[in-house]
């Protein structure tokens, strides 16, 4: 294959010094070392904690990436999948006092129903439409939530017991499973549903006179971003040991989303550096105490406006 047979999305300047370096096959290898790296460099409560945090914001954003991403839905309301597996695996945990490992299979039952019921009657609308839709779901979900007893109203559930114990250990578990959904994520993206997701995106009306049942792709990529909002509810509800309504406001799905377009929307490697930056951001700011969230949106638009692409775009080869 020549190299002029090869366009890169994206882009028509050939690549640079640091877009070869972002290619590179064993970044991911070199970015799973660093987290397996991180609790000899700090161990305290507080750096795990954050570190949790940030690996359980990784699986968020690969599972929206799947949706925003690969098929170019806008969803504002991804953190009720969140919300849903949480919720579920808490209650079945606490009131009927299951190990919260087996609660995982209901947790992923409960979030394909979910978005099955949410995404059937709504993914013929587009855009705007959509966004607004989803938007809706997002806080339906936290306001049942905050209204019903068996979820602990605005108080909400306590007493979740943890997955394992001791907090290293929980966070070696989390890279673990927060590793395999990004691979998972990854190889989805290079299948055949993946392609189709991209035809899609790209041109909805075209894929559909190509043949592509463009109502099922969306669906499925839709109940795919929701089992993986589900399971990362469950590895929150773990890490916290309780869940409440105040953890699932639309400001959680616009950090979110702002770490799928701020790593590059279809990038899963982009993705997780997104989702990094925005968990570890705020806390880097942490001694500015009032004036924090204030340079954490400024540096947020100089990153768009100095690489509105994303901080590690997807660049894929396709022949003409």
């Amino acid at each position: 294959m020549t190299e002029t047979k090869v366009r890169r999305l994206g882009t028509d300047r050939p690549p640079s010094r640091m877009s070869r370096l972002l290619q590179n096959r064993w970044a991911g290898l070199a970015g799973l070392l660093v987290a397996l790296l991180a609790p000899f460099v700090d161990a305290t409560p507080y750096a795990l904690s954050v570190m949790t945090s940030a690996a359980i914001a990784v699986m968020l954003a690969a599972g929206l990436n799947i949706v925003v991403g690969y098929c170019g839905l806008l969803d504002l309301g991804y953190v009720a999948f969140f919300a849903v597996g949480a919720y579920t695996s808490g209650v079945l945990a606490t009131h009927l006092e299951l190990p919260l490992l087996a609660t995982v299979p209901a947790v992923i039952v409960v979030t394909v129903v979910a978005g099955i019921v949410i995404g059937a009657p709504t993914l013929r609308l587009r855009s705007d439409y959509l966004a607004i839709v989803t938007l809706g779901f997002g806080e339906i979900i936290r306001i049942t939530a905050n209204n019903l007893d068996v979820t602990g109203g605005p108080s909400g559930i306590y007493g979740i017991p943890h997955l394992v114990e001791g907090p290293v250990a929980f966070y070696y578990l989390t890279v673990a499973v927060v590793s395999l959904a990004v691979l998972g994520a990854a190889r989805l993206g290079r299948s055949r549903l993946g392609r189709a997701w991209r035809f899609v995106r790209e041109d909805e009306d075209a894929a559909e006179a190509m043949g592509v049942h463009t109502y099922r792709v969306k669906l499925a990529a839709y109940v795919a971003g929701a089992v993986w909002g589900g399971l990362a509810g469950v590895l929150f509800a773990a890490h916290l040991s309780a869940v409440s309504p105040g953890s699932f406001t639309f400001l959680s799905s616009a950090l979110v989303l702002m770490a799928v377009v701020l790593g590059g929307m279809g990038s899963v490697p982009g993705v997780v550096v997104g989702a990094v930056v925005i968990s570890i951001l705020p806390e880097i700011l942490r001694d500015l105490a009032d004036y924090r969230f204030f340079l954490f949106g400024v540096l947020l638009i100089a990153f768009m406006l100095l690489r509105p692409q994303g901080l590690w775009p997807a660049r894929s080869k396709e022949v003409p």
